[in-house]
């Protein structure tokens, strides 16, 4: 009876132990997957990410600093010039590139671009562009994963890259692009050049701070303006795009979608706020098709082109162009 007793009591401490090191072991997956951004689609399951949340809300909460650290000129400039430059990184990298392969470049600026773009806090080429390809094929039905009108406005702004269902990259949508190793590793690390932009920022703001007291700022100042203020406010202009942009606007085009042109959106997201035009015809380099439509990423790639660094830019088709608009067939 005492060795019965005795053996079940090692075969309950051994099952526990197991269950113990299972659990490790997942969480070390688990934790691998979230920094590597590599969590497989087997893995992914429809949940909220907590831990991410708890990041997000982190970053927003950061530009209460503002309260103690204060506002000078040089820190508001950082972060004017710091949200057009990553907002161009998106539109003209991750977007018109990655997403639509719009214009060709080498394959060291494509590096380059990918890693500028990093910095913007939005995951790795591969991902966002292939929930973006994913979200063309699938525009506004159910398994479109950021639809205001299939799963609400806030859900389609800021809710659908919480769930751990969107966090795998959907690999099947860019083939093109899996095929390269450095890029494939960018994606998996997308989120140190986030990091380093926080820490050089703070270290620039210290060095200001130190030989050019005049410029009257500092480390702390330049990581809250440069850092939290400038990435809240691109944060949530690009996520317009998949909010406001699908319900706010004029359609000009018959998409099959609810794709908007809007003006305000197009100034904020230099140029992304054509969507209409862009849901017409996602192959064009530039979204505002007709002159008088502000379309600032289209002027910039016109910039790089001259430089030499990217080319073969796809214009709209004048076929396109002349087709009838949504408008005039009323």
């Amino acid at each position: 009876m005492q060795n019965l007793s005795a053996k079940t009591g090692t075969t309950s401490t051994q099952t526990a132990i197991r269950h113990t090191t299972d659990d490790g072991l997942s969480m070390v997956q688990q934790l691998r997957g979230w920094l590597l951004n590599d969590a497989s689609p087997s893995q992914a399951a429809p949940s909220l990410d907590w831990l991410r949340w708890a990041v997000f809300i982190g970053i927003h909460l950061g530009c209460l600093g503002v309260f103690w650290i204060g506002i000078s000129t040089t820190a508001v400039l950082v972060a004017i010039v710091l949200y057009l430059a990553r907002m161009f990184f998106i539109t003209g990298f991750y977007h018109r590139y990655f997403s639509h392969r719009t214009y060709k470049t080498s394959r060291m600026f494509q590096f380059v671009m990918a890693c500028l773009t990093c910095m913007a806090g939005q995951r790795g080429p591969l991902w966002w562009a292939a929930h973006h390809r994913h979200h063309h094929a699938h525009s506004d039905r159910d398994s479109d994963a950021h639809s205001p009108s299939q799963h609400g406005f806030w859900w389609s702004h800021a809710g659908w890259f919480m769930d751990r269902i969107n966090f795998p990259t959907k690999m099947n949508y860019v083939k093109d692009w899996r095929t390269f190793p450095e890029l494939v590793r960018v994606n998996q690390l997308s989120w140190i050049p986030f990091i380093l932009l926080a820490l050089g920022l703070y270290a620039m703001g210290a060095a200001l701070e130190y030989f050019a007291p005049l410029l009257n700022t500092s480390g702390p100042q330049l990581l809250v303006w440069g850092f939290f203020i400038s990435t809240v406010a691109l944060y949530h202009a690009t996520y317009s795009t998949n909010s406001i942009a699908h319900r706010y606007g004029q359609q000009r085009f018959e998409t099959g979608d609810d794709s908007r042109n809007n003006l305000f959106l197009a100034i904020l997201t230099l140029g992304e706020g054509w969507h209409n035009n862009h849901h017409h015809y996602p192959s064009s380099v530039r979204q505002g098709f007709f002159w008088w439509e502000i379309d600032l990423t289209y002027y910039l790639l016109l910039l790089l082109e001259k430089f030499g660094l990217i080319w073969d830019l796809r214009p709209v088709p004048p076929k396109i162009l002349s087709k009838r608009k949504k408008e005039q067939n009323r």
